[in-house]
């Protein structure tokens, strides 16, 4: 059995915020309580609204950040800080923004070979440049982009030097923060196809972080559902997509477009403002807009239970 590629248990992060001469600092729990396990060649998105813990889970798994509380191993090597220098190689992440991840005063090829300048001092310029040309044939960059600067480039292949240098250490994790969503419709799939493409020849496990659940359809193998800072359901992907049980996730569902018809499908249209991650509601977060919270809702906060599909509900959807 192939062991997983990320391990986390119980990741959390928070935040000190506020506080002044005469008041104390508040605590935001920007993350709280995700677990989850990606194996070689798999897909596990994060979804949710903006604000509900995804970038911060991101930060973690990248090594920007160290958690407040919980723990995860990537390789099998545990992510404590005297392990970063050793772990960064093995993971690495692609931005949202293409253009503004990019140095726009460099040419593509000090873009790619910067990583290799700074993990493996023993190689040669030669065998730099050697590198950066096969990762830029790898994903669909032509031998004349070499020399080339970034504004010289579309969205869409601006993104393919990203991804390119991304992979350049030969990582076993990428971190895929939104890649698709600053580009063109028209663009949007054919990266997609590339990192489907990337996936199958090398093996990559991909943490996918997104908002929009018609991309996470096409990408997905498992599906962790976010809100205000905690996983509220988990599932593979048909089972999330098909059968939803957690009311939040049924409502995201409920407003993604979709060129198939579907009848009986109603939109969900959640009211109130979402809570403060400064001031989370007692019991269910979710239960100030939950058209099916009861008393028990509003007094003690679910744990998310389950085997295969878990849910952090008491009154989940059957």
């Amino acid at each position: 059995m192939t062991a997983p590629v990320i391990t986390a248990e119980h990741l959390a992060r928070y935040y000190e915020v506020g506080g002044g001469l005469f008041s104390k600092p508040q605590v935001v729990k920007a993350l709280s309580e995700a677990s989850f396990s990606i194996d070689p060649g798999k897909t596990l998105a994060v979804v949710g609204e903006s604000g509900c813990g995804k970038s911060t889970l991101a930060r973690l798994v990248t090594l920007i950040e160290e958690p407040t509380a919980g723990s995860f191993s990537i390789d099998g090597i545990p992510g404590t800080p005297d392990n970063w220098p050793r772990l960064r190689q093995s993971v690495q992440i692609v931005f949202q923004d293409p253009y503004g991840s990019l140095n726009l005063r460099h040419r593509v090829g000090t873009i790619l070979e910067e990583p290799l300048k700074i993990n493996r001092p023993g190689m040669s310029a030669a065998e730099r440049q050697e590198k950066a040309r096969e990762m830029m044939d790898l994903v669909g960059l032509r031998p004349e982009h070499y020399d080339r600067y970034p504004h010289m480039f579309s969205g869409g292949q601006r993104q393919r030097i990203a991804v390119a240098r991304a992979l350049m250490l030969e990582p076993k994790l990428l971190v895929l923060d939104e890649p698709v969503s600053a580009l063109d419709v028209s663009i949007q799939s054919q990266v997609l196809n590339l990192f489907l493409d990337l996936q199958e020849r090398m093996g990559l496990a991909y943490l996918f972080i997104s908002h929009d659940l018609s991309v996470v359809r096409h990408v997905a193998d498992e599906v962790i559902v976010m809100y205000l800072g905690r996983p509220v359901e988990f599932g593979s992907k048909a089972d999330i997509f098909a059968a939803p049980q957690h009311p939040y996730s049924k409502a995201l569902l409920s407003a993604t477009p979709s060129t198939e018809p579907h009848p009986d499908r109603k939109r969900i249209k959640l009211t109130g403002e979402l809570p403060s991650p400064i001031a989370v509601p007692e019991g269910c977060p979710f239960a100030p807009r939950c058209w099916k919270a009861q008393d028990l809702c509003r007094t003690t906060r679910p744990e998310l239970s389950g085997t295969a599909h878990r849910v952090a509900c008491h009154f989940p959807e059957s």
